[in-house]
């Protein structure tokens, strides 16, 4: 096999997922002068057409990329109880990934210095002046890529310690029923009147795309994820004895599973290598939300390139992490109870505010009255103990993207 130079750029982004893609967007609008995206080429590496969905103001940067909006949120309590939120200004959106890359691609042609690579990345390491990318195309050539910099959104092959992981798991159908039977106007967000499990909490999540038309999914918060027969059931089940959606037909399907994880995730892998996307720590351990933090975290290292700081921001604030792992250590023990805990903090904090926490947006002081909101004893107990407890390696869970 040849092995072909193929120039030097000023930043490479390794992977075309949603971590690779906002960060070369963002690095062409700031006006870095030359960069490359290293994308998969067709065929089974290349993942399936996935769903992301965040909460924005205004229209946003990939407007046209979005498939649906929401102004209204909704929780269904274990209860069965219903309560609909209002986040205004902030609603909430969904990107499917296919017209998401179309809309960078675009952008890149557009730039003097953007190009987009189809090849499968093999090796990335230091060299003197920068880093080197060596890739394989399509048709089995060696092409070497030199930068300044390069940004590696590629899944780790092991995680780090942590104290605690949980998983977020799950399947969503696009469904069509005969009659209309959705709401466009409001998304729910977690609807608890599933059956639970005996270790974390599961709920259904609803986003209609017409009156006819909705992504439904079963998704858990636990510690393995279900065979795609168990997902199914439970799909059924949620589909036809909770939301009574009568006679429906199932268009396509998606699956994932997502580490939550209380790690510590190096953002760098060398003097000009780092890390981005769920491999540098941007999906939220508590929650598994990745594509809000993903464009603060893009626009972050964007700006500190333009401002010539070879530096990468952590994609949370250290607060918000020690916020999650008390979370996640309280659920995976079952000190709290999950769907009781998530269903009174929408119904006990005003909705812009809930949000803001949940993208670690908010002030101590914020945080500390939504704090007073929750098991104020388990939570403490919790907290004391965290600290103490040891980092042990968990096995990798399989492949996955956060759905958010």
């Amino acid at each position: 096999m040849s092995r072909e130079p193929l120039g030097t750029s000023d930043v490479v982004v390794v992977g075309g997922g949603a971590a690779g893609l906002s960060l070369a967007y963002r690095l062409v609008e700031t006006g870095v002068a030359a960069v490359t995206v290293v994308e998969p080429p067709d065929g089974p590496a290349r993942p399936a057409e996935r769903t992301w969905c965040y909460w924005d103001q205004g229209d946003g940067d990939f407007e046209e990329a979005v498939t649906a909006t929401w102004p209204l949120l909704r929780v269904h309590g274990p209860d069965g109880d219903p309560l609909t939120v209002d986040p205004a200004p902030a609603r909430y959106r969904m990107v499917r990934s296919a017209a998401f890359e179309r809309l960078v691609h675009a952008r890149l042609a557009r730039a003097p210095g953007g190009r987009l690579l189809r090849a499968t990345a093999d090796t990335v390491r230091d060299v003197p002046g920068g880093a080197e990318v060596r890739c394989t195309a399509q048709d089995g050539r060696t092409l070497t890529l030199r930068s300044r910099y390069v940004f590696d959104s590629r899944p780790l092959r092991a995680l780090p310690p942590a104290r605690t992981q949980l998983l977020q798991h799950f399947r969503g159908w696009f469904v069509r029923t005969r009659g209309d039977r959705f709401d466009p106007a409001v998304a729910d967000l977690m609807d608890f009147r599933v059956p639970q499990p005996r270790h974390g909490l599961a709920f259904g999540y609803v986003l209609p795309l017409a009156p006819d038309r909705a992504l439904v999914e079963y998704t858990e918060f636990s510690r393995t994820p279900l065979t795609t027969g168990a997902y199914e059931a439970a799909l059924g089940h949620y589909a036809r004895e909770v939301l009574r959606l009568g006679e429906f037909g199932v268009e396509s399907a998606e699956q994932g599973v997502i580490p939550m994880i209380d790690a510590r995730f190096p953002r760098r892998a060398g003097s000009a290598v780092f890390r981005i996307g769920t491999a540098g720590g941007a999906t939220r351990p508590a929650t598994g939300y990745t594509f809000a933090a993903v464009q603060r975290h893009s626009r972050a290292i964007a700006a500190a390139l333009h401002d010539g700081r070879a530096t990468v921001p952590a994609p949370h604030g250290r607060r918000a992490l020690a916020m999650d792992a008390v979370l996640l250590r309280a659920l995976d023990t079952g000190r709290i109870d999950g769907p009781e805990f998530f269903t009174g903090l929408f119904r006990r904090t005003p909705a812009p505010r809930l949000l803001r926490f949940l993208d670690g947006a908010t002030s101590l002081r914020e945080e500390w009255g939504i704090g007073l909101r929750t098991p104020v004893g388990p939570m403490l107990r919790t907290a004391l103990e965290v600290p103490f407890l040891p980092r042990r390696t968990h096995p990798a869970p399989g492949t996955g993207e956060s759905h958010r």
